[in-house]
């Protein structure tokens, strides 16, 4: 029951940046772009898009890569460790910034333990967490 409630809350977040035209963007520390947060998952930029560069499970630039530097756990520039303050940084296109899109939950991002929840929910299985989190 949990699950559909921590859906309920990242879809929010994201529809309601949508809805206000504003393409949320994640950048590494060394100003790597990750992908775009909140993009139509068709899009190539897209962090939902499994077949692109930012959303594929196998992408040396991809989030979702458990063995990458931007998805290992044990990586302070990935998102996955509990304990970085260093995961991608959430910005729009003209440099507002919404924190870091991490589980850690002094990142500064809103919704950090959400994420936390979803990562444990699925036991750090991030095929699980992206597919749960783009639908």
């Amino acid at each position: 029951m949990k699950k559909p409630i921590i859906i309920s809350i990242f879809s929010l977040f994201i529809f309601s940046s949508v809805s206000f035209g504003t393409d949320l963007l994640l950048f590494s520390d060394d100003d790597n772009f990750l992908g775009c947060f909140n993009c139509n998952e068709f899009s190539s930029d897209s962090i939902c898009n499994e077949f692109g560069t930012y959303g594929s499970e196998f992408s040396s630039e991809s989030i979702w890569n458990e063995y990458g530097t931007y998805g290992s756990e044990f990586s302070s520039k990935s998102p996955w460790n509990e304990f970085s303050s260093t995961g991608p940084k959430i910005v729009d296109r003209n440099g507002g910034y919404y924190g870091r899109f991490s589980i850690n939950t002094y990142s500064g991002y809103t919704y950090s333990s959400d994420l936390l929840k979803l990562y444990e929910y699925f036991k750090g299985d991030l095929e699980k967490v992206r597919d749960s989190y783009c639908e």
